[in-house]
């Protein structure tokens, strides 16, 4: 730990985050989203209105803040003054930001035709032609075994695969 003292309100956050089994790098997170918060405003984080909080996301918006980050910050801020501070009035000042939708890069036929004839061999042929055929990701096509492809139904099995985010 450090030598400075911790404030009876982070410490109360730290705990509310812990009671709720936060991972370390969530509490990291909000601890630095309420820190920035507190600077921000002068003052204690804990008087603040949902004008300040609103000046706060402006400043956030306006400052270049990427929109993953405004959104930590603001559920960050609405457990904050949600859970540790038992009030939900304030997070009517807080709202989050639509992430920009990325398109995914779609190969053309001759792109892919160029990609398979630079595999190194057979099986890295296989594997990126079932990659892309298939839709797989690489952690998916490495965990295949021969009994997950059935070939007389044109199936392929996928286990325990993550959702896509």
């Amino acid at each position: 730990m450090t030598d400075k003292a911790i404030s009876p309100l982070r410490l109360r956050m730290i705990e509310d985050m812990e009671v709720r089994s936060f991972t370390a790098c969530t509490q990291r997170g909000y601890i630095v989203a309420v820190r920035n918060f507190t600077v921000f405003l002068g003052r204690s984080p804990d008087r603040a209105d949902k004008e300040d909080l609103r000046r706060f996301q402006h400043h956030m918006r306006s400052s270049g803040v990427s929109a993953s980050n405004m959104n930590m910050a603001v559920s960050a801020l609405r457990f904050f003054f949600g859970v540790t501070l038992g009030r939900g009035d304030a997070e009517v000042g807080m709202t989050p930001v639509r992430l920009p939708q990325r398109l995914p890069v779609i190969l053309s036929p001759e792109e892919v035709a160029r990609l398979l004839d630079n595999a190194p061999g057979l099986k890295a042929r296989t594997a990126l032609s079932l990659a892309y055929g298939a839709g797989l990701r690489a952690s998916e096509v490495v965990s295949l075994k021969v009994t997950d492809i059935d070939s007389a139904r044109q199936v392929i099995r996928v286990e325990q695969s993550l959702p896509r985010t």
